[in-house]
């Protein structure tokens, strides 16, 4: 270029600058949900679905397409076959949700419950997904792999006031990405019940096995190291009932730290920060309210959800711009898009059914004695369903 064009040049380019548009106004919220780097996902992938014969050996599920329990639990869940548990999802494509109760032990089998319930949810467009357990534990494996298929495909979990969480199924809760809780949630040492072990040692180094696994489960889905410190040093004939305060310490209720964490950014750029203001007002009001009236030890889930339902439209809830998000909206049943095309069914795999809780699990057992009567006073352990850390 010439000498003397650049001058030329330059006066243009400084004009073009001078009359650039004024960047929108920002606030500081927004820069701090905008900019924020998003959070690691630590929960575990879910890979293939084994669709091998399985049966539930050591408990009994319902499907139900509503969140109200008193009117029952809905069709029983007779086998696990893709097949057969599609169809008892089928009619739950109408109300976007659908409430998996369980009552029993926490299996192998229940864990391939877990997986194919969520991937059948999601292949069916089905977005609210409840889990309505009743378990005094289990298997430590089948909790932790069942956990893995519960965080993945977004469950919420309650614990009625007519069931119990004991042992391994508080390895679920962690899990879960809202925890409403009124049932008695207990937790005592993990033990091995076909164990081959004759000493101290021995018994040591097979639990060392699966620690480091246990560990890394409760980190990546947001719960207290503190968990496994109890199912390490709790006597396995006793029971330590966890109250409200170390459930809420050890991020087994209300939402989950790791989930919300994502939300909020999320929500920011969906939905705004105003939206996230107003939800942030609402869980303030909704545990001062709902969770802590002077009867609230006579409560149950439903009673919780009602006042909660009740109070959110003081707060602008559900938001017609972000319905699916706003608080407590797996309880209305909105209709998410149902795919065009579900997916065949799949191949079976395998012939033969598999062998429930196998000699290799690491299991938490019932209590082989009564408690002792401060480990076994019953806690109401009431946990918010859109409640704030």
């Amino acid at each position: 270029m010439p000498l003397r064009w650049i001058p030329i040049a330059l006066c243009l380019l400084l004009a073009t600058a001078c009359h650039r548009p004024p960047e929108p106004a920002q606030t500081s919220a927004d820069a701090d949900a905008l900019q924020a780097p998003e959070p690691m996902v630590q929960r575990k992938p879910q890979g293939e679905i084994d669709w091998s014969p399985v049966r539930l050996e050591a408990g009994d599920a319902w499907i139900d397409c509503s969140a109200d329990y008193r009117n029952g639990d809905g069709k029983p869940v007779l086998s696990l076959a893709y097949i057969d548990l599609r169809t008892a999802m089928q009619d739950c494509r109408a109300s976007g949700l659908v409430r998996l109760r369980y009552k029993g032990k926490v299996t192998a089998s229940f864990a391939a419950l877990a997986e194919r319930a969520g991937k059948l949810a999601s292949d069916l467009g089905i977005g609210k997904r409840i889990l309505d357990i009743d378990s005094g534990g289990g298997s430590v494996e089948a909790a932790m792999r069942a956990g893995d298929a519960i965080g993945e495909n977004d469950w919420a979990i309650w614990v009625r006031g007519d069931s119990v969480c004991h042992s391994a199924c508080v390895l679920l809760l962690a899990a879960g990405d809202m925890r409403v809780i009124v049932g008695p949630v207990g937790i005592h040492r993990m033990i091995r019940i076909r164990s081959s072990a004759t000493s101290r040692k021995e018994l040591g180094e097979e639990l060392r096995k699966i620690s480091d696994d246990l560990r890394n489960y409760l980190e990546r889905n947001g719960a207290s190291a503190e968990v496994y410190d109890l199912m390490t040093t709790v006597p396995n004939r006793t029971l330590h009932i966890l109250s409200d305060q170390e459930l809420e310490n050890f991020g087994l209720s209300g939402p989950n730290a790791v989930e919300d964490d994502l939300d909020r950014i999320r929500l920011a750029r969906r939905c705004g920060t105003e939206f996230l203001r107003r939800r942030d007002s609402f869980r303030r009001a909704y545990e001062a309210q709902c969770l802590e009236p002077a009867d609230a030890a006579h409560q149950d889930v439903a009673d919780i959800n009602a006042c909660g339902l009740a109070l959110r439209e003081r707060y602008g809830f559900p938001d017609p711009n972000c319905p699916i998000e706003s608080p407590m909206a797996e309880l209305d049943g909105a209709v998410l898009a149902i795919p065009k095309d579900p997916p065949e069914a799949p191949e079976a795999v395998g012939e033969a059914e598999h062998a429930a809780g196998g000699d290799d699990d690491a299991e938490t057992a019932a209590p082989s004695a009564p408690a002792t009567a401060a480990a076994a006073a019953p806690a109401a352990g009431k946990a918010a369903a859109a409640g704030t850390r």
